[in-house]
């Protein structure tokens, strides 16, 4: 598949986009057009897919929704990427991930990775590790003041970044010691409180001493308890019904269901010494009567055996309550009502042994803390020695893109100390001479942003790159020489990540490994904005175009040829 990049962007009925598919190519893929052809609207779907939030006015007028989707080859991901992947439960499909994202006309918004359905953090998380977009956007790492620690400690190197894991190390220790000599540490009125509840709680549920389904057991006795009248006139009703009187054979009283069986077996018994044919049905009727007998028997047994016992009643039905006072106190069934008894004495452990367990927690606290502290200062003098020709780095490549007179400087300040040191760190830059340093996140030019942006890509050859960098009219405002470096940068920059630049210079136009020429056209009386791969000639007049404008003469077409030569 390659290395990790955008593929193929997929826009339908998005501002005046109706339908379209762009595929992009490795290296250094250029995107021009006329001033107002529609590049932004393109920079804005993607944005789009990447968890940017927008309003449904972005959907194309007369559409229910929009949709983009964005197709990523990452067969090579690793580091952030492949963090976030994991946190999102995330894996390729044949080496390609799917970001899709539907904006309705109504303003919901919904998002997919790989055709599951996603949150917005998700994709965002996914997407920032896919793309970086500098120039007009939100969208720009550089600006989040919280990363530019990472950055700096990335071009340290590995040192550096072992260092930064020990003090992490040392804070989630530090951390869990005083969360836990906190919880200790509380009121101690309100501990001896807590205390005497558990206590009591306790020693109620002890004293109740309850067994796992002792209350569905005596249930079941009090039921046969509270019938026992209706269960002794069962149990004599039906002996009485096996030990009845009528008149059988020979005169002799029946009309039981014994004295039946037993006139039926003589009647047969007789009758079979004339016709043996009667003798398995004479066994049958034998075997009926052993049977009668034997449940004659068990009845009689069983009805001498019902209990009356008003006072078994009565304390059953006291045990019970107290059951009830349980379960409804501490479980929904005796099993948790134990459990939770389980649980109550193992936080009276804790609470009853709480000095003991503070004293070794506040020496254990002290410990972690000068720990990390020790740590802290190791990274803090690590990040100071490398603030200074980290930013030179960054100056020089600077001066080469027409920001000669322009000042850059790392700032690393003290901080409450935390999971990634103890300082702020924060990139200053002075665009122009006289002027103080001030924070980078708030240089209003979009396109000095950009130059900074590629300037420190530059120098951050030993960080892990995001796949896709994505570079909006960094140009703004240079040419000539300036021009050619700047082209030279971005297609050096773009042997190690995939770019896609917008641009108004021939000079960077020229050194694209794709060329995508977008414009605006009116179909139907409706605008829409369209994008046309070129290839050999159709770059050929594109490069003349932006090189001597409307006017394309044969010295201008040959121009634009050689420029292109190199490529």
């Amino acid at each position: 598949m390659g290395p990790d990049m955008l593929t193929e962007l997929s826009i339908e009925n998005f501002a005046l986009v109706e339908k379209l598919r762009l595929q992009f190519a490795p290296g250094l893929n250029i995107l021009t057009g006329e001033t107002g052809a529609g590049k932004s609207i393109l920079m804005d779907a993607l944005n789009l897919v990447l968890g940017e939030r927008m309003g449904a006015e972005s959907v194309r007028h007369g559409a229910d929704r929009a949709r983009v989707e964005a197709v990523f080859s990452v067969e090579c991901a690793s580091g952030r990427l492949r963090e976030a992947m994991e946190a999102a439960g995330v894996e390729a499909e044949d080496g390609l991930l799917l970001l899709t994202r539907d904006l309705a006309a109504a303003g919901k918004s919904t998002a997919r990775i790989n055709g599951r359905p996603a949150t917005m953090g998700m994709l965002k998380a996914i997407g920032d590790a896919l793309v970086d977009i500098h120039g007009q956007h939100e969208h720009q790492s550089l600006l989040a003041v919280e990363r530019h620690a990472d950055i700096l400690d990335a071009w340290c190197g590995p040192e550096t970044l072992t260092l930064k894991a020990a003090v992490a190390e040392a804070h989630a220790r530090a951390q869990e010691a005083a969360r836990e000599l906190a919880a200790l540490q509380q009121d101690a009125r309100e501990r001896a409180r807590t205390l005497d509840l558990l206590q009591f709680q306790r020693d109620e549920i002890d004293t109740a001493a309850p067994k796992p389904e002792e209350d569905e057991e005596l249930q079941a006795e009090r039921l046969r308890l509270a019938s026992a009248e209706k269960l002794y006139e069962a149990a004599s009703g039906a002996y009485a019904a096996l030990h009845g009187g009528a008149a059988g054979r020979g005169g002799v009283e029946s009309g039981g269901a014994l004295d039946g069986l037993t006139t039926a077996v003589a009647e047969i018994d007789h009758a079979a010494k004339l016709d043996e044919r009667l003798e398995p049905l004479l066994e049958s009727l034998q075997n009926a009567l052993y049977a009668a007998e034997e449940a004659a028997r068990d009845v009689r047994a069983y009805r001498d055996e019902v209990e009356f016992n008003p006072d078994r009643l009565e304390e059953i039905e006291a045990r019970l309550d107290v059951l009830r006072t349980l379960k409804r106190k501490y479980g929904d069934t005796l099993e948790e009502v134990l459990r939770y008894r389980d649980e109550i004495e193992a936080r009276l452990t804790t609470l009853e042994n709480a000095e003991e367990r503070i004293a070794e927690l506040t020496v254990l606290s002290e410990r972690t803390r000068t720990e990390l502290e020790a740590r802290a200062a190791k990274l803090t003098a690590a990040r100071k020695k490398a603030a200074g020709p980290f930013a030179a780095a960054v100056a020089k490549e600077l001066a080469d893109l027409a920001m000669l007179q322009t000042r850059f400087s790392v700032a690393v300040e003290p901080h409450p100390v935390g999971a990634k040191g103890a300082d702020h760190v924060e990139f200053l830059l002075s665009p122009n001479p006289g002027e103080p340093l001030k924070p980078l996140a708030r240089i209003a030019s979009g396109g000095e942003i950009s130059r900074v942006m590629l300037a420190m890509k530059s120098v951050l050859a030993r960080i892990e790159a995001v796949p896709t960098l994505v570079f909006d009219e960094i140009d703004t405002g240079i040419g000539g020489r300036t021009g050619m470096v700047l082209a030279d940068k971005l297609a050096t920059l773009a042997g190690n990540a995939q770019i896609l630049c917008i641009t108004h210079l021939p000079q960077i136009a020229a050194r694209g490994s794709a060329h995508l020429y977008i414009e605006k056209r009116v179909d139907k009386g409706r605008t829409a904005v369209a994008v046309t791969p070129l290839e050999s000639e159709g770059r050929v007049q594109e490069i003349a175009r932006m090189l001597g404008g409307t006017r394309l003469t044969d010295t201008v077409l040959q121009h634009a040829r050689e420029m292109l030569q190199p490529a």
